[in-house]
């Protein structure tokens, strides 16, 4: 029930007398509808920064990877050029040990073996053909020289 009284100064004061037991207030109605929001939230949040700190790892153990191989790639191909200034030294009458079965070890691990060939129908060279392979831990670069 609501009852409208006039103060001594002439402003109108209201008075409500309904109970305070079922009145609830607009803020509290908030608190009491969003409870464990803030769980929810965090929750959400870590998900997010979990998938993208796994995004980032991979994308970094991808180019880790990518770095090795190339530096090994670097290796197979200077062992296939020791191969080739091998085989220039000796440019009259070129020969080697080195064969694709048995192979040429180098001290940094690195193995080359060397392919001479005479001119024919598979070398269009005057003299010689050559292909030197180099191999570093299953990579391997190939250099052919014509003379």
């Amino acid at each position: 029930m609501t009852k409208i009284q006039i103060s001594k100064h002439g402003f109108k004061k209201l008075e409500f007398r309904i109970s305070n037991l079922f009145r609830i207030s607009i803020f509290e109605f908030r608190i009491l509808t969003q409870r464990g929001v803030s769980l929810y939230l965090a929750f959400m949040i870590m998900t997010m920064l979990l998938a993208i700190a796994f995004g980032l790892s991979t994308i970094f153990l991808g180019q880790t990877k990518m770095l090795r191989t190339m530096g090994h790639s670097v290796l197979a191909f200077y062992a296939a050029d020791a191969g080739i200034e091998e085989v220039l030294m000796q440019r009259t009458n070129p020969s080697s040990v080195c064969t694709e079965i048995s192979p040429c070890s180098l001290t940094n691990g690195a193995q080359y073996y060397l392919v001479i060939r005479t001119p024919g129908p598979d070398c269009a060279a005057d003299n010689y053909c050559i292909t030197s392979v180099g191999i570093y831990q299953e990579t391997r670069r190939a250099i052919e020289i014509t003379y």
